[in-house]
């Protein structure tokens, strides 16, 4: 009844206003790409500077960090998954969008390019009607599956082109992954909004979730997290550590309201030792206040319920109004007084319940912060620095993979080319860094770019999909002189996340240096890496460009990630 009510207050007594939903968000950025599209199709064929800062607040927006708890889509089921997909999708769209090349100097823009961005710009607004709009209207779905088949037919129709210039054909291929995208969100927003009713007729590749098993979606999640590398698990174990040990001092006899010391190691045990031991100094200070509070309380009372019963109302209304406000401190201190007169109404009670309850609190608080310094004490901190090494090692991985699948013509992608391992990687990591943002225990100063990292591990997890999707299509492959320069690109790329996954993977305090130090340490060397239009690829096929243009991406991130190594360097690297 008590839960029923306040569910009821929460929703029509004062209601908080409601945050914009997730969906809202990448309704939000699927309209900004749509101006983004459009824009690009008018001379001079770029982004003006407001269109550009739409575009980054927009993508900035739907970013986990930036989001309420409440409001992520964190579930493992399908309509949680494709939503979470949508907000990758709608950023990968908008960083294509941005980085689109413009056509070389006196060159007119391809009419066929022109077209697809029109395209693009009426599926992204046709999606954002599907995402904001009601769910169950029939006539937006129906617009959007009008307005993919269009974008789709394009694509197909600007795939199978081949631009006379080199420059064009750069800027052709990074259309096709414009277009790429655009279709993606569209599709997986159709999936956030009907569920398995949009779900396509194969379970490959970026929509494997779409016909799996309810059942089965929440033991994949289960088992991604059952290893030590896990945040997840660390918790688990630490907190289910510390609740054996209360339990066990709770049931001794000398230990009256033993319950009381599982209470606090629940409420106050943190992912951090740091973290845990500022809670414990703040609640034990506010327990000692509230029983010192409690204890004048009931001495007065000297045992009557009456004067308890009057009290209680206006005295948990404070402490529900004040308590989430001020603090720990002064949550525990209302709670003690709160509970003190409860348990006066329910037996005869004297100032001594109020020992007991701050004798209980700091038992359960010592075992709180024994356990966190035996697991895990730095929490996330660690861990994050580690998952990211390994999903850029897995990156550099795949890679390498992709390039030698393409530029070996076979038209099926190798088991080298299994990016279960990246994907493992980046649940990993993408969970140990949703619990570093939560955590206090941040170094000071500039630090590592983990988002850039994490973006580079989709990246590359999308386009050699994409890529090795354009290399099974019945295409040449590049001969011989592309495919060189190709594999050539692509080992420096895989260079690169090598070396960036050696940097993550430092302890703080200490850097590489010597031999092993290499053109991905510094930001000024992580510039692009690709074959000059004017050399011998003049006349290789689109799927070089295709490559090409994924691996341009890739150089981007490895530049973002190593011009935030070179901040967070330059402090120390200074006389």
């Amino acid at each position: 009844m008590g839960l029923a009510l306040t569910v009821l207050a929460e929703a029509f007594v004062l209601p908080d206003a409601r945050p914009p939903s997730y969906a809202e968000r990448v309704a939000a950025a699927a309209r900004s790409a749509a101006r983004c599209a459009a824009a690009l199709r008018e001379p001079p064929y770029g982004l003006p500077a407001d269109v550009t800062r739409q575009a980054v607040a927009a993508g900035e927006a739907v970013r986990p960090s930036r989001v309420p708890e409440a409001e992520r889509p964190a579930g493992p089921s399908l309509r949680e998954r494709a939503l979470a997909h949508t907000g990758l999708a709608a950023r990968t769209l908008l960083a294509r969008l941005r980085a689109l090349p413009a056509p070389g100097p006196g060159i007119p823009p391809d009419p066929a390019g022109l077209a697809l961005l029109g395209s693009v710009a009426a599926a992204d607004r046709e999606t954002a009607v599907v995402l904001a709009g009601d769910p169950a209207t029939a006539t937006a779905t129906a617009e959007a599956g009008t307005a993919a088949r269009a974008l789709h037919t394009a694509r197909e129709r600007a795939a199978l082109l081949q631009p006379a210039t080199p420059v064009d054909r750069r800027r052709h291929a990074a259309l096709v992954e414009i277009a790429d995208a655009a279709l993606v969100l569209g599709q997986v927003a159709d999936l956030s909004v009907r569920g398995r009713a949009a779900a396509p007729d194969t379970a490959e590749g970026r929509f494997w979730y779409a016909r799996v098993h309810p059942l089965r979606l929440w033991w994949i999640r289960l088992a991604g997290h059952a290893e030590p590398r896990s945040v997840h698990f660390q918790n688990a174990v630490r907190i289910s550590l510390a609740l054996a040990v209360a339990r066990t001092v709770a049931g001794l006899d000398t230990l009256p309201h033993g319950f009381w010391a599982m209470l606090a190691v629940l409420s106050l045990t943190r992912t951090t030792a740091v973290q845990t031991r500022a809670t414990v100094r703040q609640a034990l200070t506010g327990t000692f206040v509230g029983a010192l509070a409690a204890g004048v309380v009931l001495a007065l009372a000297a045992g009557a319920a009456l004067p308890c019963a009057v009290l209680l109302p206006p005295l948990m209304l404070i402490a529900f109004c004040v308590g989430p406000v001020r603090g720990v401190g002064w949550m525990q201190a209302m709670f003690t007084l709160v509970v003190s007169l409860v348990f006066a109404q329910l037996s005869v009670a004297t100032w001594q319940l109020a020992e007991v309850r701050f004798l209980d609190v700091l038992i359960g608080s010592v075992i709180g912060m024994l356990c966190g310094l035996l697991a895990w004490p730095k929490g996330a901190h660690d861990e994050l620095g580690r998952s990211v090494a390994r999903l850029l090692r897995g990156a550099a991985a795949q890679v390498a993979a992709t390039t030698r699948a393409v530029t070996a013509g076979t038209g099926t992608p190798p088991a080298a080319c299994d990016d279960a391992e990246v994907r493992h990687a980046l649940l990993l990591a993408e969970t140990a860094y949703a619990q570093f943002q939560g955590e206090a225990q941040h170094p000071a100063g500039p630090g590592p770019d983990w988002h850039s990292a994490l973006m580079a591990g989709h990246h590359v997890l999308w386009g050699a999909r994409r890529v090795l999707d354009t290399a099974a299509e019945p295409e040449p492959a590049p001969d011989r002189s592309a495919g060189s320069r190709v594999r050539s690109y692509g080992a420096w790329v895989a260079d690169g996340f090598v070396m960036a996954a050696a940097r993550f993977d430092v302890p703080k305090g200490r850097r590489r240096s010597g031999p092993g130090e290499t053109r991905a340490d510094t930001a000024e060397d992580a510039q692009p890496g690709g074959p000059d239009p004017s050399d011998a690829t003049r006349d290789a096929p689109p799927l070089f460009y295709t490559a090409t243009a994924w691996l341009d991406s890739l150089t981007a991130d490895l530049a973002r990630m190593a011009a935030a190594h070179a901040v967070e360097d330059r402090p120390r690297r200074q006389p």
